[in-house]
């Protein structure tokens, strides 16, 4: 009697494994208050867990200012990314998504605000084995038109 396949090792399931490792990151400054052409550095660790199937991100800034943790698991039945964001500001972020093209792309639920549908997504672009660029954008005419809200630079550390 053979094994059965393990359960989150489908090509599907592996395609956030470019993420995995340490990280090195740098954004500019007045995406978080900061002064203009300055920048500010922060350090991502991500991992598996539970046979794999879990990819879990710890992000804090380099001055521990800010400190975020993501879960994300592939949803076999649905054929979707889920990830759930917490951080130390009080947030709290669910997000679905998969693979667009050259970039993943991770978008949460429509919201009503001021009468405005508002959408944000997470895009993970210009992957390489060593870089990666994310952006957190933002719409607010319910996923039309997007506009940069914050990018990060990911850089492997050695």
């Amino acid at each position: 009697m053979s094994d059965p396949a393990a359960p989150c090792n489908s090509p599907e399931a592996r395609q956030f494994d470019f993420w995995l490792g340490e990280w090195d990151l740098s954004w500019p400054a007045e995406q978080a208050g900061g002064a203009v052409g300055d920048r500010q550095t922060g350090f991502n660790r991500i991992t598996k867990l539970f046979g794999d199937c879990v990819i879990e991100e710890n992000f804090t800034t380099d001055d521990a200012s800010f400190r975020g943790h993501s879960v994300s698991v592939y949803d076999e039945k649905a054929g979707i990314w889920r990830q759930t964001w917490v951080d130390s500001a009080g947030g709290y972020i669910s997000l679905t998504g998969s693979w667009d093209g050259e970039t993943l792309v991770l978008r949460t639920e429509p919201s009503q605000r001021e009468g405005e549908t508002v959408v944000q997504r997470m895009v993970f672009s210009e992957i390489t084995a060593d870089s990666l660029e994310w952006e957190w954008q933002g719409s607010r005419d319910g996923g039309i038109a997007w506009n940069q809200l914050w990018n990060i630079s990911y850089r492997r550390r050695d």
